[in-house]
């Protein structure tokens, strides 16, 4: 598979071949900060999506670096995508995971005031997990956008089916 870079990222890597060391000084920050930046994102990229080596080779190729530089940043790559998969994982956020629900129907029927009236609401406690903590949320709605809601969801999840949604899904993973 290889990595498909933008215009944008080629030509920010475009900068690493045509400085050499002691020219590096009389460079603008600009142009170092692009070449960072794209230097960045192939190897962030490329570890997230753990190319092999050959993949590596053939993106860079594209690039037209000249034979020591492939080896050069494939040997970089080679070298950091562990450090930099893990460094990705820690960024991730920690969402809270489900771990009970408890769910209540009131319904008031009437009111000194207003005899005929009915108002239902659903009280639902959602118990959750996060890093070893247990917490609880409190929400109350009615009917009516309870069941919104639930549809929402429903077709949510028929959405994550679709060819590509799983493609997306893949890619983020």
């Amino acid at each position: 598979m290889l990595l498909d870079l933008s215009e944008e990222h080629k030509e920010h890597l475009a900068f690493l071949p045509q400085v050499d060391s002691a020219g590096k000084l009389n460079v603008s920050s600009d142009a170092v900060q692009h070449g960072v930046e794209g230097l960045t994102y192939l190897l962030t990229e490329s570890s997230k999506l753990m190319i092999s080596e050959v993949d590596f080779q053939d993106s860079v190729f594209v690039l037209g670096f000249s034979e020591e530089l492939n080896k050069l940043l494939l040997q970089l790559y080679l070298d950091n995508r562990k450090e930099i998969r893990t460094i990705l994982g820690e960024l991730a956020p920690s969402l809270p995971s489900y771990h009970s629900l408890e769910w209540r129907l009131d319904v008031q029927l009437a009111s000194r005031s207003l005899r005929q009236q009915i108002k239902p609401a659903v009280t639902i406690k959602l118990h959750l997990n996060q890093n070893g903590d247990h917490n609880t949320k409190v929400l109350q709605t009615d009917p009516a956008t309870l069941l919104h809601l639930v549809q929402q969801l429903e077709q949510a999840l028929e959405e994550m089916k679709t060819n590509h949604c799983r493609r997306v899904v893949r890619n983020i993973k």
